[in-house]
């Protein structure tokens, strides 16, 4: 299992990223399922639209998108984040960039674990569990065990 962060042609770096690895693994092991090996690359809009419509035939900004290499039970994959569209969505829904950058990360695996957010049920599922895990990381750094 290695969980890697890249950061692609980008200035910002995640503060406390050992504890953010540590939290994915848990949000995977808590899916009954296996951490493989992962990548996040965090990197601009521009680069991630392309992704977006060479790979999905999208032509929209994003915050994440999530390509599987999973097999069985075991979660492989990487995870492309916008650092500027994180940024956006992190001032219009009044939280830190970190804690945004984090939600973003969780939505990712949540993607490689199998969910979907193509409905407004599904989104506002993976909303309630990227909200508990967030909450669960503010309780552990802040010295309540998770």
């Amino acid at each position: 299992m290695k969980i890697s962060i890249f950061y692609d042609e980008i200035k910002y770096r995640l503060s406390g990223s050992s504890n953010a690895k540590r939290l994915i693994e848990k949000v995977i092991r808590n899916e009954n399922k296996i951490p493989g090996d992962l990548s996040f690359i965090i990197t601009s809009d521009s680069n991630l639209i392309e992704l977006n419509r060479e790979f999905l035939g999208h032509d929209y900004f994003t915050d994440v998108i999530a390509f599987s290499n999973s097999s069985k039970n075991i979660v492989n994959g990487e995870i492309y984040i916008s650092l500027d569209t994180v940024k956006v969505n992190s001032i219009n829904y009044k939280v830190s960039l970190r804690n945004e950058l984090l939600r973003v990360m969780i939505h990712g695996v949540l993607h490689l674990c199998g969910y979907k957010d193509n409905t407004v049920q599904k989104k506002l599922d993976m909303r309630i569990i990227e909200d508990l895990w967030l909450k669960k990381q503010k309780e552990e750094e802040n010295g309540v065990q998770i």
